[in-house]
């Protein structure tokens, strides 16, 4: 029987400067308004997604300057992060009774930007990392980001077993905030994306939250409903209008196709935890998956509070479940560029 993996410490971090949605909508008619025509159809979705503010690394004066280029933008991607990367890492450990010198693997999730030598290589210092700990950076995996990462980590964890695994989950979308290229795409990223990152730290064991190794279900022809443009000024967001719909229509069958990858079935699970990608999101996999209108209520309240920070959100969902006393059977679930869907079992003891 192969053996669970505990989550000793778990921990969210917000970015440091607010972003109240009503302001957001404001600002962004003031600067997007007369350059992109049919903005004025878009600016109802500010106040319909169902965010009351968001969270980011760079302040409100950040977006004022219209020339800033890639170099920019992921310099302030990389401080952000780094900062975030270790508040977050600094919680889990201290939760888990751990010090940077014990853990043995760090996996680092990250879409946002691009950092070469990786973060937890800058962090590594600080945190009292050891000189032979295995890094593990993961790019490319945008919202899924979150639970994939667990996965891989629960899976590090186990092939190890008394290994020590940190996963830190860290995302700042509002960098990528472009008024050169007003794509529709463009301007959703504006009403949802926020910053924020999460951190757990992993080994085998019995506990009050365990997990385990999970698995990812990729449909064909989709490559372009969700990632990255890359061009000269930077990253450029693609998010198509078709994803609620999409998710409606066939995350049901990605569920049971995963949880036969898993050797689970629909009753071995009491609760969905799901990354809120929007609130139409949230809405398509509370009809796709049956499980009733408001099922998702801790979605709901993560996306109002903090926004879609990409791959750290559903870790914050984590985070609020086991806060709110959730006991039983979970599932971590989160949909990525590829186009694709990741679910990874987690479980918390009565």
């Amino acid at each position: 029987m192969e053996r669970p993996v505990a989550i000793r410490g778990l921990s969210t971090q917000t970015a440091p400067y607010d972003l109240p949605q009503d302001i957001v909508g404001r600002r962004a008619q003031e600067v997007l308004g007369p350059r992109y025509p049919q903005f004025a159809r878009l600016l109802s979705t500010f106040a319909s997604a169902g965010i009351e503010r968001r969270q980011s690394v760079v302040p409100f004066e950040w977006f004022n300057d219209r020339s800033v280029g890639w170099a920019e933008r992921n310099r302030a991607w990389h401080d952000g992060c780094l900062a975030l990367f270790r508040a977050a890492a600094t919680r889990a450990l201290d939760e888990a009774g751990w010090h940077g010198s014990d853990v043995d693997v760090v996996v680092t999730v990250s879409s946002t930007g691009i950092a070469t030598p990786t973060l937890e290589a800058v962090a590594a210092d600080e945190l009292g990392l050891r000189a032979d700990v295995l890094r593990v950076p993961v790019f490319g995996l945008g919202c899924a980001g979150g639970a994939s990462g667990l996965s891989i980590a629960a899976q590090l964890a186990r092939g190890a077993p008394g290994s020590k695994v940190l996963l830190v989950v860290v995302e700042a979308c509002t960098t990528s905030f472009r008024t050169d290229r007003l794509q529709k795409a463009d301007i959703i990223a504006t009403v949802l994306f926020g910053d924020g990152a999460a951190a757990a730290c992993l080994t085998t064991g019995d506990g009050a939250m365990t997990c385990a190794p999970g698995a990812q279900h990729r449909w064909s022809d989709t490559l372009d409903i969700m990632g990255w443009d890359v061009d000269d000024e930077g990253l450029g967001v693609i998010f198509d209008r078709s994803i609620p719909d999409f998710a409606a229509r066939h995350m049901a069958d990605a569920r049971d196709a995963a949880f036969a990858a898993m050797g689970r079935k629909r009753d071995d699970v009491d609760r969905l935890i799901c990354h809120p990608g929007g609130a139409k999101v949230i809405a398509a996999l509370e009809t796709a998956l049956e499980l009733g209108q408001g099922a998702l209520d801790l979605e709901r309240d993560v996306l109002r509070r903090h926004g879609n920070m990409s791959a750290p959100t559903v870790l914050f969902v984590l985070d609020a479940a086991r806060r709110t006393g959730v006991t039983g059977r979970c599932m971590t679930t989160a949909l990525g560029p590829g186009f694709s869907a990741a679910f990874t079992p987690v479980e918390f003891a009565a």
